[in-house]
């Protein structure tokens, strides 16, 4: 599951940029995410969805900073946050059938 690593990255970089005033910190938890997530997204979709995700990722990133006049500093996070989760749990996360490999009849 890297949906949770995907959002939550987000959601950590900003939280960390924001504790400690030093920008660069939360662009380290950032990048370590979302290189994270691009390795198994590439083992698990291949290059067209790593490169999608990927790009949907830093363009939250930068969308989080054009609404956060409208949403607030952290509603702008959490919106961006679950968009790119939600897209990697569609992409990349979800179960192939509704049925767990244990109950799936061959």
């Amino acid at each position: 599951m890297t949906w949770p690593v995907a959002s939550g990255s987000l959601l950590l970089g900003f939280a960390v940029a924001q504790a400690t005033g030093v920008r660069p910190l939360g662009a380290i938890v950032l990048i370590a995410g979302c290189g994270w997530c691009a390795l198994r997204w590439l083992r698990a979709a291949g290059a067209a969805r790593t490169a999608a995700l990927v790009v949907l990722y830093v363009a939250g990133f930068a969308l989080s900073h054009v609404i956060a006049d409208t949403l607030g500093t952290w509603g702008s996070v959490l919106f961006v946050a679950a968009l790119v989760g939600f897209a990697a749990y569609l992409l990349v996360d979800r179960p192939a059938s509704g049925l767990s490999p244990a109950r799936a009849v061959p």
